[in-house]
C-alpha cells in the first residue's frame, strides 16, 4: 500500500514543471484522500459482529483441534495444551489485527507529512503527553465501562482528542480481565450466558414430555466446558472493543489512573510507569467492585461475582450471602446447573424492587430447590483439611449454625471506585457513606470533571443507563446537542431462574407518592402455553400494572415474572415513555399465544377482591 501511494505521489510531482503549485497539491491531496478512503472502506467492511464471530469460530476449531489430536494424552495435558493453544491463537489473532492497524496508521501518517498538511495530534513524549491540539478539545476518560468507552467513541467521532486509561486490579484470588468493564467481562454478558446454560438444562428436563426420548439422569453439566465457552466468548469482545478503538483513534492506555488536579490525571502502568494527562474536560467512568464482610475468612476464602464466571473448578455445593439482585441471579443459574445453593439473606430480597413482585420471585427460586436462609449472618468462615469451607452463621435470635460449603459466594453490595482516583486533588467532593459522586447532569462540583454510570448517586446502576448518557454528554460537549439524560422509567430485568422484568413506579412508590385512593393495581396470575404439558403450576407466572385510579389513567408502572421477561418489559417501557394510559393498554390487541398478550388482558383490580387466577388460555 505504502508503494502504492509513494508511486502517485511521484507522479504528481513528475508533473510540477508543466502545472502550478497549487494544482499540484490539489492532485496530490485527492489521489491520497483516495488513497485512505479505499482503505477505511476495507477495514468497514468488518463489522464489529464479523470480527467477534471469526474471533470466536477460531477459538472454538482450535479447541476441538488441540482436543482431537490428544487423545492419546492424560487428561491434564490435554486440557493444558488445549488452554495454551487456545489462548496463543487469540493473542496472535490481536497482534495480527493490531499490526495492520499500525502500518495503515504508519502510510497515513507519512503521506500527511509529505503533503505538509498541518494535522493536530497528541504524542507522548517522556511522561507526559503534549497536545498540539487545542486543550479544550480533548475528554480524558479515567477508566472504562460501557458509559465511559460510549462517551469516548461518540466524543472522537465529534472531533475531539480522546485518551482512554483503564486498568484492572486483581480480585483477592487473583482474577483480572480486558478492556470492556464489568458489563462485558464479569457482569451482564457472562451471567446472561450462564443464566441460558441453566435455561437448557431446565428444558433438557422437561423435553420427555414433548416426545424427546433423553434421559434426564444421564445430563449434567460440564463447568469446565461452559466457562471456557463464556471466557471465549468475553475475549473476543475483549478484541473487538481495542480493535475498535484503535480504528476510531481513541489513544488507549492500559493504566490506573488518579488526579494531580483538576485538568491532570496520572496514569500508572503495571510496570510502575507514569503518563501524565492534561485536559479541559475529564469524565470519570470508574464504576465498583464487589464488597467483602469484614470477619475471619472473608477475603482469603470468598470469592464474588468478579471471580466465578471464569472459575477454575466447578463451585460444587454453594452458599450466596447476599439477596440483591447479583445474589439471587448467581443463585439462580447455580441451582440451575444442579449444584447444591443456598442463598443467605441479613433481611429482604431485591431491596428498591416492588415487594410483591420480589418477594413472588424467591417463593419461586425455593420452588426450584434453592434454600433461603432469612435475617442470618455469616460470622466467620474457615478452611478445612479436605478443602472445603467451614461457615459459622447466626440467626436472628443469636444462635450460631455450622454448615460446610465447596464455595462462599459474597454479594452483598460493591463500593465505588472513586477513591482510588484520589479525588481530593482535584476538589472533587463525594458523598461519604457511598463514595458516589452527586453529579447534576453527569457534572460534579468541579466544572469539568463529568461522570457517568455506577459511581452516580441516587442513579439507576445498569449498562445502557451508562451508555446513554455517555453518549449524551460527549454531544452536549463537543456538538450542538441540549439533551439530557432522563433517569426516570428505565427498564430494568433480573435474571432470576424466571425472570422478573419491570419498568416504572412500585407499587409501594406509587401509594407513597399519590396517596393510596389514587392508585390502582390491576393484576393476574398466568400460565403460559409451554407450560402445560410439563404440568407446571398456574400460580408461578404473575403481572402487575400500577396506574393512575381518576383522570387520564396513566401507567406509572409495569412488572413482569415469567418467561423472557426482558425481551417483554423492553416494549412497554417505550409505551410509558410516551404516555400509556389504562384505556390505551385495554384497547391494544395481544398476538395470541404469547406470554406478552398478559398485558392487554389484565382487567382485574386488587381494590375488586376477584381471583387474579387463570380460567383459561383462550377466553
Amino acid at each position: 500500500m505504502e508503494n502504492k501511494v509513494e508511486n502517485q505521489v511521484d507522479k504528481v510531482e513528475n508533473k510540477r514543471m508543466s502545472n502550478t503549485e497549487g494544482d499540484i497539491e490539489n492532485e496530490v491531496e485527492n489521489k491520497v484522500k483516495t488513497q485512505i478512503d479505499e482503505t477505511e472502506n476495507k477495514l468497514e467492511t468488518k463489522t464489529e459482529d464479523d470480527i467477534e464471530n471469526k474471533v470466536e469460530n477460531k477459538v472454538e476449531n482450535q479447541v476441538d483441534t488441540a482436543e482431537n489430536e490428544e487423545v492419546s494424552k492424560t487428561e491434564g495435558d490435554v486440557e493444558n495444551e488445549v488452554e495454551d493453544k487456545v489462548e496463543n491463537k487469540v493473542k496472535n489473532q490481536m497482534d495480527n489485527t493490531e499490526n495492520k492497524l499500525s502500518r495503515i496508521n504508519d502510510v497515513e501518517s507519512e503521506i500527511k507529512s509529505q503533503l505538509e498538511s498541518k494535522v493536530e495530534t497528541g504524542s507522548i513524549v517522556g511522561n507526559e503527553i503534549e497536545n498540539q491540539q487545542k486543550q479544550e478539545d480533548i475528554l480524558s476518560v479515567s477508566h472504562t465501562g460501557s458509559g465511559g468507552l460510549a462517551a469516548a467513541k461518540e466524543a472522537v467521532g465529534l472531533g475531539a482528542k480522546v485518551a482512554v486509561l483503564d486498568y484492572v486490579s486483581p480480585s483477592p484470588i487473583g482474577t483480572t480481565w480486558g478492556l470492556g468493564g464489568t458489563c462485558v467481562n464479569v457482569g451482564c454478558i457472562p451471567k446472561k450466558l450462564m443464566h441460558q446454560a441453566a435455561l437448557l438444562g431446565e428444558a433438557i428436563h422437561e423435553a420427555a414430555t414433548f416426545g424427546w426420548q433423553l434421559d434426564p439422569k444421564t445430563v449434567k453439566i460440564d463447568w469446565e466446558a461452559l466457562r471456557t465457552s463464556v471466557q471465549n466468548h468475553v475475549k473476543s469482545v475483549n478484541w473487538v472493543t481495542r480493535v475498535e478503538l484503535r480504528t476510531k483513534k481513541v489513544e488507549y492506555f492500559n493504566a490506573l489512573g488518579h488526579f494531580k488536579d483538576a485538568h491532570t490525571v496520572v496514569g500508572t502502568t503495571k510496570k510502575g510507569e507514569e503518563k501524565v494527562f492534561t485536559a479541559k474536560d475529564i469524565l470519570i467512568a470508574v464504576g465498583g467492585r464487589p464488597r467483602y464482610p469484614d470477619i475471619p475468612g472473608a477475603v482469603e476464602y470468598g470469592i464474588t461475582s468478579d471471580d466465578i464466571f471464569s472459575l477454575e473448578r466447578a463451585p460444587g455445593k454453594t452458599l450466596v450471602v447476599g439477596a440483591g439482585y447479583i445474589g439471587l441471579e448467581c443463585a439462580g443459574f447455580l441451582n440451575g446447573l444442579g449444584y447444591d445453593t443456598t442463598l443467605m439473606a441479613r433481611s429482604i430480597v431485591l431491596r428498591g424492587f416492588d415487594r410483591q413482585m420480589a418477594e413472588h420471585v424467591a417463593e419461586e427460586m425455593q420452588q426450584r430447590g434453592v434454600n433461603f436462609i432469612y435475617e442470618a449472618k455469616v460470622k466467620k468462615i474457615a478452611k478445612q483439611e479436605d478443602g472445603r469451607l467451614l461457615v459459622d452463621w447466626v440467626d436472628k435470635d443469636g444462635q450460631i449454625h455450622q454448615d460446610v460449603y465447596d464455595t462462599v459466594l459474597f454479594a452483598i453490595g460493591r463500593r465505588s471506585l472513586t477513591q482510588e482516583l484520589k479525588p481530593e486533588n482535584a476538589g472533587l467532593k463525594l458523598i461519604p457513606e457511598t463514595g458516589k459522586i452527586d453529579a447534576v447532569n453527569e457534572q460534579s462540583n468541579v466544572p469539568n470533571i463529568y461522570a457517568v454510570g455506577d459511581v452516580l448517586h441516587k442513579k439507576p446502576e445498569l449498562t445502557p443507563v451508562a451508555i446513554h448518557a455517555g453518549k449524551l454528554l460527549a454531544r452536549r460537549l463537543y456538538g450542538n446537542s441540549t439533551e439530557k439524560m432522563d433517569y426516570t422509567n428505565v427498564a430494568t430485568t433480573v435474571f432470576s431462574p424466571l425472570e422478573y422484568g419491570c419498568v416504572g413506579l412500585s407499587e409501594e412508590a406509587a401509594v407513597a407518592l399519590h396517596g393510596q385512593d389514587e392508585i390502582e393495581i390491576f393484576h393476574a396470575y398466568y400460565k403460559p402455553t409451554e407450560f402445560f404439558v410439563p404440568q407446571k403450576s398456574p400460580d408461578r407466572c404473575y403481572v402487575k400494572v400500577v396506574a393512575l385510579r381518576h383522570g387520564d389513567e396513566r401507567v406509572l408502572g409495569m412488572h413482569f415474572v415469567g418467561p423472557n421477561a426482558g425481551e417483554v418489559i423492553q416494549g412497554f417501557a417505550a409505551a410509558i415513555k410516551c404516555g400509556l394510559t389504562i384505556p390505551k393498554l385495554k384497547s391494544t390487541v395481544g398476538i395470541h399465544p404469547t406470554v406478552a398478550e398478559e398485558f392487554t388482558r389484565i382487567f382485574i383490580t386488587k381494590r375488586s377482591g376477584l381471583d387474579p387466577k387463570p380460567q383459561s388460555c383462550c377466553s
